[in-house]
């Protein structure tokens, strides 16, 4: 029961928050200059709360993120701009059709927006979990849209989602996603198999520089 009113509530401030974004001056700012401003915030002032008012309040110029966009068609790309102890921050960047897996983000904050395009988030819930043989049930719940004017945070209760670039959109997308504290590893969850495990994370860029190892299509 607990949980259960403690999801209507987080759905409710984040409708309102939702709302907010739209009424709200956004402060149009470089990429550069975004992320120095998240750097601004003390560590034990970087709340769900307080970044989420952040980047409602402050949005990067598009066209300043050219250096840390790499596209390809086999998978979306994954490019830092910067980590420190706090937090890191990149851009996910999606060729049209192209979706992630099902996933986890290791019991740590994300915050989430898509100043070019548009993406649906698809957010699940987690039901009988066997950790011993790594299976579960997964339940779809709350879907939304994310684009320039409406970013987002990832719920705390049910921090399993996935995120789309449907073909149905016709266009490329370009998210900024925030993490705090910084992880390398989450679970990928396998619906139709019901089943989850570790898969580890690497970057495709790092810094506007392209991974040497790293072959786009």
């Amino acid at each position: 029961m607990a949980v259960a009113l403690n999801l209507i509530a987080w759905r409710s401030q984040m409708n309102r928050r939702r709302l907010m974004a739209q009424h709200v001056a956004t402060e149009q700012l470089t990429i550069t200059d975004w992320v120095q401003g998240l750097a601004a915030i003390p560590g034990r002032d970087f709340t769900l709360e307080n970044v989420q008012d952040y980047i409602i309040r402050h949005s990067a110029r598009p066209e300043t993120l050219d250096k840390y966009c790499y596209f390809s068609k086999g998978n979306y790309t994954r490019n830092l701009i910067f980590k420190n102890e706090v937090f890191e921050c990149m851009t996910i960047c999606w060729e049209i059709g192209q979706a992630s897996r099902i996933h986890n983000h290791r019991d740590q904050n994300c915050w989430m927006s898509a100043p070019i395009g548009r993406l649906k988030v698809q957010n699940f819930r987690v039901d009988d979990r066997d950790s011993a043989r790594g299976t579960c049930r997964i339940v779809p719940t709350d879907i939304y849209e994310m684009d320039a004017a409406h970013p987002a945070h990832v719920n705390p209760l049910e921090p399993v989602h996935q995120v789309l670039n449907l073909a149905e959109f016709h266009q490329r997308a370009v998210s900024i996603h925030i993490y705090s504290k910084p992880f390398d590893t989450c679970e990928v969850y396998l619906r139709e198999k019901g089943t989850y495990g570790d898969v580890p994370l690497h970057y495709t860029s790092q810094y506007g520089k392209l991974d040497p190892a790293e072959k786009l299509l």
